[in-house]
């Protein structure tokens, strides 16, 4: 598998523009924390962890829909949010994610993947492996 080194992601995150501003960042726990926490520096806003479980730890499916694993205790009325995820092979965390965020009340949520489809994302590759990932 490839891997991509740390240097080379983070020379992505410093350059990706954002055509929008927002007020919280939501990672999508356990894969998002960590691009979350990077994203965070560089847009100073607040950043909450939405505990979703899908995929085993080889990435392999476990269920028919994501689980949310417990209830969203951040409040997202009429804010906009960045929800973010390292890896989207189908889109069905991310899609599942948003819904939940807007039925919750969020103005406004755009998608964030270090790669694959979301409206910003570093990389859109065959899969690859993170560096900070053992």
């Amino acid at each position: 598998m490839n891997v991509k080194t740390f240097e080379e992601i983070m020379g992505r995150f410093r350059t990706i523009e954002f055509e929008e501003s927002f007020q919280l960042i939501v990672a999508i726990a356990n894969g998002g924390i960590i691009p979350a926490a990077i994203l965070n520096q560089r847009l100073h806003c607040d950043l909450q962890l939405l505990k979703l479980h899908l995929r085993d730890d080889h990435q392999e499916q476990l269920y028919d829909e994501p689980r949310l694993l417990e209830p969203i205790q951040f409040d997202v009325t009429d804010k906009k949010l960045l929800l973010v995820e390292d890896r989207v092979k189908t889109g069905t965390t991310l899609n599942f994610a948003k819904q939940l965020l807007e039925k919750k009340g969020a103005a406004h949520v755009a998608t964030f993947a270090v790669n694959g489809k979301a409206d910003y994302a570093l990389y859109d590759e065959p899969c690859f492996r993170f560096p900070w990932i053992s």
